[in-house]
């Protein structure tokens, strides 16, 4: 049997387009997000049994939604937790909008026995920044605990090096995540307490009414009327006034509402 040349080639080109959408599909953004996350929630598993763990949790505000990888609730607080699948350098402090990555790939041509380094330099939002809202969020559904300790952290979970990070919050290894979870022994909830936050929490996710486009289109909206509101010293996390400060890393704008809001911008 001989096989139709038009046929083979139509199959052929079909397997090529297959396999270059599945490959930008491995190479996505939103798919590095995801398997990053399941790596976070195997290791959160590790956790002891009175530590509950919420997946993908995404709070209604005043200016639209805000999504949180994961959030485990216990009586030694709540712990919000960011997850950034990232390789390369990162460089990054407490008050820059956005963190730098550096990665740096060095390629030896064979023939001229010659070494090219190239260095792809990308730019993403603070993760610091984006805990601290993810904390007052949260902090938004709980009134009834004023006092409860709800503590961000970032994780990176990839090939990435913390190069020069410098931050008061925890910006971490996924190695470290246990132990700093862990590290927290100061109880703030009763048994019955934890059961109403998760339990407050749970039903406060929109997840299944917020699809990610909406979400995303949220989050456009939401920087536009930051950027407003920045614009005429106005803090837009709180509404109170931003007030001109020099810090280590340099001067910058902090709420005047400090330490009750901690929103920083240049």
């Amino acid at each position: 049997m001989t096989l139709n040349p038009l046929f083979v080639f139509i199959v052929l080109l079909l397997l090529c387009l297959a396999l270059s959408v599945l490959n930008s599909w491995l190479h996505s953004p939103k798919y590095k997000g995801r398997k990053g996350e399941e790596r976070a929630h195997k290791v959160l598993e590790q956790l002891p049994d009175d530590y509950t763990i919420i997946d993908d949790v995404v709070l209604v505000t005043n200016s639209g939604s805000t999504q949180i990888d994961h959030i485990v609730v216990s009586k030694f607080g709540v712990f919000v937790i960011e997850v950034k699948n990232y390789r390369g350098d990162i460089y990054g402090n407490d008050n820059r909008e956005e963190w730098t990555q550096l990665i740096v790939t060095d390629v030896q041509y064979s023939r001229s026995f010659k070494n090219y380094t190239y260095v792809t330099k990308n730019r993403f939002y603070n993760p610091v920044k984006q805990s601290e809202a993810h904390v007052y969020a949260v902090k938004k559904q709980l009134p009834e605990w004023p006092y409860l300790k709800v503590v961000p952290i970032v994780v990176f979970v990839g090939e990435a090096i913390l190069k020069e990070v410098r931050s008061s919050c925890h910006v971490i290894y996924i190695n470290e995540l246990l132990d700093t979870i862990l590290s927290y022994k100061t109880t703030y909830l009763s048994n019955e307490d934890v059961h109403k936050v998760v339990e407050r929490l749970s039903l406060r996710n929109a997840r299944e009414t917020i699809s990610n486009n909406n979400h995303v289109a949220n989050i456009v909206r939401k920087n536009r009327e930051n950027k407003k509101l920045i614009s005429v010293g106005i803090c837009p996390r709180c509404g109170g006034k931003l007030v001109k400060r020099t810090g280590k890393y340099g001067s910058f704008y902090g709420c005047s509402n400090f330490p009750h809001c901690k929103y920083t911008a240049y």
